[in-house]
């Protein structure tokens, strides 16, 4: 009988705790105190043994918890062609805490090229024995934080090219990681869960933007990138509302976009942010169509170390029947431990407890699939 293709029963988003001896070697490198290979040498030791630690605690697919990664949207972003990372310009602002000042802009024309991040993927692929699971931002991310003042006018007079070129741009992306060997691959995008929340779509307005138009240009841009990948590829994507030192930005349930997000675009799975009542209500997930499609229910935090009970998350699940069929269920957080280097604030045994505990109920809930 063949194996069920991901996101499997229990699952995770993607980004791990940073051990010390890693954020030391990042530092020493910052400062100019180690070489490049030196610090590649140590990143190579700690995702071995990350990856280890997750196939020990039962995980079908494992990460390199986004170890050679500062953040876990402008490594990539800025890697690819036309891309810039800017020091200094602005910091993100969640509640209570800002992070450092950093930032992206489009100052040529955008395109797919021999990114770093395939070989990331590679180096994870020969350590594992289970299913390599490769996250990176998507393409709405690229445009949503800065908007238009982030894109050059010179280079993109109109919004439609970029739009364009950047979909382009990631359908080469998902071909490049394929032949790299990726079989399972994940958009992580805060857009959607900052486009259900009408503080964030009013920053929009303030820029002097419609957010309206934005989902359906958003889904068209997914789903050109995604149209012709092969057959056993699985691409899923993380629906956040924010994530850094164990804090938040938007809030509001998934009513406004679940309809084109769940049915109108093609993934094969959605992982979703169920652990507060930021996130709302079960009732979306009415929109998903019956068959293959899966969502993952992130009912367990990765923004404290305190442990679910069993029984609560259970409950949990069984009200998320009422509007969608439990075989078209997962399990995972809600988001990953550490969307940037800084992580959040919970111990790495508490980490790996909450990964344990997601194995365990999903092994009671669904048995052995």
């Amino acid at each position: 009988m063949a194996k069920p293709p991901p996101p499997f029963r229990a699952d995770q988003v993607g980004s791990l705790l940073r051990p010390d001896e890693l954020k030391q070697a990042r530092a020493a490198r910052a400062e100019g105190r180690i070489t490049p290979e030196e610090l590649r040498a140590v990143e190579d030791r700690c995702i071995r043994e990350v990856v280890r630690r997750q196939e020990e605690v039962g995980l079908k697919a494992v990460t390199d918890g986004e170890y050679r990664r500062a953040w876990w949207h402008f490594d990539f972003l800025a890697q690819l062609d036309g891309v810039e990372l800017v020091q200094g310009e602005k910091a993100i602002q969640f509640h209570g805490v800002a992070t450092k000042a950093e930032s992206i802009a489009v100052t040529g024309k955008v395109d797919f090229g021999d990114h770093p991040m395939l070989q990331h993927f590679r180096f994870l692929k020969s350590v594992t024995n289970v299913v390599p699971k490769m996250t990176i931002p998507s393409p709405s991310v690229l445009h949503f934080r800065g908007g238009r003042e982030a894109i050059s006018r010179d280079v993109y007079p109109d919004m439609e090219s970029f739009y364009a070129d950047t979909a382009e741009a990631y359908r080469k992306a998902v071909r490049a990681f394929y032949d790299a060997g990726c079989r399972y691959l994940q958009f992580d995008d805060t857009v959607w869960a900052y486009l259900c929340s009408e503080k964030e779509r009013q920053s929009v307005r303030d820029r002097g933007e419609d957010p309206d138009p934005l989902p359906r240009i958003y889904a068209d841009m997914i789903n050109h990138a995604i149209a012709d990948r092969p057959d056993d590829m699985i691409v899923t994507t993380h629906v956040c509302r924010g994530n850094f030192r164990s804090s938040w930005i938007s809030e509001g349930g998934y009513e406004p976009v679940a309809e084109v997000l769940l049915s109108g675009i093609g993934y094969n799975g959605y992982f979703l942010e169920y652990d507060t009542d930021r996130a709302g209500g079960f009732e979306p997930l009415r929109f998903l169509p019956k068959g293959d499609k899966r969502v993952v229910l992130g009912l367990l935090t990765s923004k404290s170390g305190t442990l679910e009970k069993k029984d609560d998350i259970r409950r949990r699940i069984e009200e998320a029947t009422k509007f969608a069929p439990l075989e078209q269920f997962c399990l995972s957080p809600q988001c990953g431990f550490a969307s940037t280097e800084e992580g959040n604030i919970l111990a790495e045994q508490e980490q790996w407890q909450k990964l344990g505990l997601i194995v365990e109920i999903a092994r009671e809930v669904w048995g052995d699939d």
